[in-house]
């Protein structure tokens, strides 16, 4: 019987926020909200600075490998104008628990679409997996958007793996306007975001914490706490600790049905799209 990750107490947790009457704290946020609506309006700059990008035109019959066979890539507009797609680290051989528990965080939180495909705009998950492998991880996990492999196709629809991309289509033309990785991924994830206002942030080493804060992944039992490992909190054991260890799953694999701790002896190799290794844990290193 496994138990949802997440249900861990913080009463333990030193170096609370002082406490103020609310004039002092409506005063202070008042100050914050100014940083942060400047901090909006760079945001507004840059997203219009975005748009202005240059594009480059791809070949749009390349083919790729989802649910129906190879498709080419136009179809994956699905007749829309735009497309964004999320590019899938795959680790061959490994089993479902031993997949990159950052590439779930970003799948996980576009598990449906309707409002891109609202407003004219189609979603899809690319991954450099084999097909075989990567259908029955896509029936695990639930996921409703289209997956499909690119084994073998060149960048940057093929590739190296972890970016977000988006393309434009004018016709049977198929134009690259945007792509992003690392921490430019993020506002996929909504979770981080909401980490952020929170008085104990994401608990990763690299935060700007007051003195006396800790890392929160530093006091909690479970986290690996050597070299301030980010990410503490993508991967549990069936208890809900934080872990790297053989039993560890990125952490919405335990809501799926009949998972169950299993102990992994295959982990991945240092490169994100070639053949796993054997060992028993690892530890992913977060990018700021």
């Amino acid at each position: 019987m496994t138990t949802t990750p997440g249900n861990a107490s913080s009463s333990h947790l030193p170096g609370k926020p002082p406490v103020v009457d609310l004039p002092t704290w409506q005063a202070a946020r008042e100050d914050l909200l100014v940083r942060e609506k400047a901090h909006t309006h760079e945001g507004d700059a840059i997203a219009a600075a975005r748009r202005r990008l240059p594009m480059v035109e791809l070949d749009g019959t390349v083919e790729v490998t989802g649910a129906d066979g190879a498709v080419p890539f136009l179809d994956l507009f699905q007749g829309r104008d735009e497309l964004v797609v999320y590019q899938h680290m795959w680790y061959d051989g490994a089993p479902h628990q031993g997949q990159c528990e950052g590439c779930t965080t970003t799948a996980w939180h576009m598990k449906d679409a309707a409002y891109l495909n609202a407003r004219g705009v189609s979603f899809a998950v690319l991954t450099s997996g084999p097909w075989d492998e990567v259908a029955p991880y896509v029936e695990f996990m639930g996921y409703a958007q289209p997956w499909y492999s690119v084994r073998g196709v060149a960048a940057p629809i093929g590739g190296d793996m972890g970016h977000l991309i988006c393309f434009l289509r004018d016709g049977d033309r198929v134009f690259l306007t945007y792509s992003t990785t690392g921490r430019g991924n993020e506002p996929v994830n909504g979770s981080l975001g909401l980490l952020d206002m929170t008085p104990y942030g994401r608990g990763e080493a690299w935060e700007d914490n007051p003195e006396g804060r800790p890392v929160i992944g530093n006091v909690r039992e479970g986290y690996p706490s050597e070299g301030g490992q980010a990410c503490w909190y993508w991967r549990s054991d069936a208890e809900g600790v934080a872990t790297w260890g053989p039993t560890s799953r990125p952490v919405p694999q335990w809501t799926r049905p009949g998972a169950t701790p299993v102990t992994t002896t295959i982990s991945p190799t240092p490169s994100h799209t070639g053949p796993a290794l054997k060992a028993s844990t690892r530890m992913p290193t977060g990018v700021r």
